[in-house]
């Protein structure tokens, strides 16, 4: 898979965040640190297990 990122330097650190995956970001001293935080930190969110409450429906939609 592929995410859109947005990355830029701020002072002495490089920040960032995903487009795609609202709530993955990161901030590293080098931009490749940071592109790999923002690899784990897509990872995370997407094997993070999620079950629905009794009163709502987990559904999947393509695009």
């Amino acid at each position: 898979m592929q995410y859109r990122a947005v990355i830029k330097k701020s002072g002495d650190w490089w920040i960032g965040w995903l487009i795609d995956l609202p709530g993955v970001n990161a901030q590293e001293k080098s931009k490749e640190a940071l592109v790999e935080s923002l690899k784990i930190g897509a990872e995370d969110m997407l094997s993070t297990p999620f079950e629905p409450a009794d009163e709502e429906e987990l559904v999947r939609i393509e695009v």
